[in-house]
């Protein structure tokens, strides 16, 4: 490699290795406010659509829950 290339890859590094410190030093709430903002952007963009297939999914197990409740019921 010559030297232009290892100066461009090691600039990265040190700037990877300060984004992992300061990933590191962020408080649960600038976390939180973080992931509020990916999910915002998510909705915006049309990227959180909910999957109706896994509603069913939920909705077949609360019934098959249901079912193996009363099932186990004294008459």
């Amino acid at each position: 490699m010559n030297k232009e290339m290892i100066a461009y890859r090691d600039r990265w590094q040190a700037v990877a290795e300060i984004e992992r410190q300061e990933l590191q030093e962020a408080s649960l709430d600038e976390r939180w406010r973080q992931l509020n903002v990916a999910v915002g952007l998510a909705i915006g963009l049309g990227m959180m659509i909910s999957d109706q297939s896994e509603e069913e999914v939920h909705l077949r197990w609360a019934k098959l829950k249901s079912q193996s409740t009363n099932l186990n019921s004294p008459v």
